[in-house]
């Protein structure tokens, strides 16, 4: 029979790390388990906000452990992101494993820098730690900081400013605009009011290159021995990284029992939002609402209390929520089967600027001599990553879906749509843009987001990704642009599941800029330490020699 929440008991316990270093761990049991499975969170965000979780898991017959990272809240060192979290990570599972009331089977849970915490500790293969449960994290942390060779520049600056020292007295800087707008990229952190150096070198590292390695375990993963449950949302920032976790485990885990042994759930949300029905703007329903603490538990119920003979394989490998007709559908993988890649081509007569114009979308690509949209992307006024209102500042810029219809009266956003569909049109799986572009600067950026126009006008952003033109060959070795010189891209837009209803229609917007989500292009091709910025004129083209195409997984 369970324990009452209100029967478990807390203890805190300071654990020592290698070197001494002591960690402030919260012990939380059932009086009627002496020993069991241990369920091990290591947060930077205060282990006491973990309560409530923690009590219930405890109350479901697992002893559940909550430590705070080294440098954190009660934890004693110095804290430094993600520096020292997998040494960290394994003594604290080595320390678990040697305690009375652990039976030996540790798994970990927990999202986003959490989720990280485990991707660290696994890989440096602590003895007794059993499963994970990564949600909405990385293995790449590069990979999820930098898309395209743009930087997620309000998501690690606010982030930095909220958990980084500062010194005494100073305060961070109410001018956020500002701060983003800074250049050189480099002296960020002092615009945010204090010198950040870890933030200073995440930001003049834009290359995929040595500086990382720390903190590059993709190669490392395959190796794993674990059952793992990955669980995001397509709104979310680490939407791809936590879909190719799970597609490099299922199909390249050395170890045949392993890759049948990985579960993803990936569904409407954004990054704050997982198991809810409200995102942003849209309301995805009842349906949308799961318990994501739910599924861990049910997940390590499987894993940490059944024997290993009866976990052979996971039931479900994904659950993926379909967006629009906002239905869960089951697959045995990610991509799922029955759908086909399918090119959607852009047309104009080259005047595609703004919601208003003659932008067109559909699967027959041009027979005769389009002529090329273009418009000037202006670092000193960069396309908005979504509308700035009253409720919702720069700094409070969302990925979530809100209306794009504010942004798509900008003479720099070029607008293709199609006509109403008569018929639902279903997708599932990872959409890309293919685009034959040029400009007449050094570098550019091309950002292209994937929209659902319901009937009312509402429209509703999909997907969206973004590409820095130097980066269009390798995110190790960037190379600028040759101003005129016509380039085809390709721009990833991600994992995606969605339904284009009956007289919704569908649409691409492509501009310069996603800011301040993403970094703005000064377009001269003088990385994070060049203080100069231009204006450039991109151009796309869609003939019929340069074929200009999204490209959707769609239902056969």
């Amino acid at each position: 029979m369970a324990a009452e929440p209100s029967q478990i008991t807390r203890e805190t316990i300071q654990v020592p790390m290698r070197d001494g270093v002591l960690l402030a761990t919260d012990v939380y049991r059932s009086p009627e388990v002496k020993r069991a499975p241990v369920l091990l969170m290591r947060t930077p965000y205060n282990k006491d906000r973990v309560k409530k979780v923690a009590e219930r898991f405890a109350a479901a017959g697992f002893i559940t452990v909550v430590q705070d990272c080294r440098g954190k809240f009660a934890s004693e060192g110095i804290f430094f992101p993600y520096d020292n979290e997998g040494q960290d990570g394994y003594d604290a599972v080595e320390w678990l494993g040697k305690q009375p009331w652990c039976n030996g089977r540790i798994g970990m849970w927990g999202s986003s820098y959490v989720g990280a915490t485990q991707w660290q500790a696994a890989a440096e293969q602590p003895p007794g730690l059993v499963t994970i449960a990564p949600t909405a994290t990385w293995s790449s942390f590069y990979r999820n900081l930098y898309l395209g060779g743009a930087v997620r520049l309000s998501l690690i600056a606010g982030w930095a400013a909220g958990n980084s020292a500062k010194p005494e007295g100073t305060t961070a800087s109410e001018d956020w605009q500002r701060t983003f707008l800074h250049l050189p990229l480099s002296e960020v952190d002092d615009q945010i009011g204090w010198s950040i150096p870890w933030l200073e070198g995440m930001l003049t590292h834009p290359r995929h290159d040595g500086y990382w390695n720390r903190v590059e375990l993709t190669d490392k993963i395959v190796d794993l021995k674990l059952p793992m449950q990955h669980i995001v949302g397509y709104y979310d920032f680490f939407s791809r990284e936590s879909v190719n976790n799970f597609m490099r485990m299922q199909q390249q885990a050395r170890d045949p029992k392993t890759r049948q042994r990985q579960q993803l759930i990936l569904g409407p949300w954004d990054h704050g939002s997982i198991g809810r029905a409200k995102v942003g703007e849209v309301d995805f329903g009842e349906h949308a609402v799961i318990d994501a603490a739910g599924e861990n538990l049910k997940w390590f119920e499987q894993f940490l209390k059944a024997d290993d003979a009866a976990a052979q394989v996971v039931d479900i490998p994904v659950k993926y929520f379909s967006m629009g007709d906002n239905i869960w559908q089951e697959a045995t993988t990610w991509p799922p089967h029955g759908f086909t890649a399918t090119p959607f081509y852009l047309h104009s007569n080259g005047k595609a600027n703004t919601g208003a114009s003659d932008g067109s979308l559909d699967l027959c690509p041009a027979t005769t001599a389009e002529a090329a949209d273009s418009f000037k992307a202006d670092p000193d006024d960069p396309a908005p990553a979504c509308p700035v209102t009253a409720a919702r500042p720069l700094k409070a810029a969302t990925w979530a879906p809100v209306d794009q219809r504010p942004i798509e009266t900008r003479d720099d956003v070029l607008v293709f749509t199609s006509e109403p569909y008569t018929e639902p049109l279903t997708f599932a799986g990872n959409a890309q843009a293919k685009l034959f572009v040029s400009a007449d600067t050094p570098d550019a950026d091309w950002v292209v987001k994937l929209i659902d126009v319901h009937p009312d006008g509402f429209s509703q952003n999909l997907t969206v990704g973004i590409l820095r033109g130097s980066f269009r060959n390798s995110e190790l070795e960037p190379t600028p642009l040759e101003p005129g010189k016509i380039y085809e891209i390709t721009v990833d837009l991600g994992p995606i599941a969605a339904q284009i209803g009956k007289g919704h229609r569908l649409r691409v917007d492509i501009c310069g800029a996603y800011f301040p989500l993403f970094d703005r292009n000064p377009n001269t091709a003088e990385g994070p330490f060049g203080k100069d910025s231009k204006v450039s004129t991109e151009r796309v083209y869609h003939d019929a020699s340069r074929p200009s195409r999204i490209i959707l997984p769609c239902q056969n």
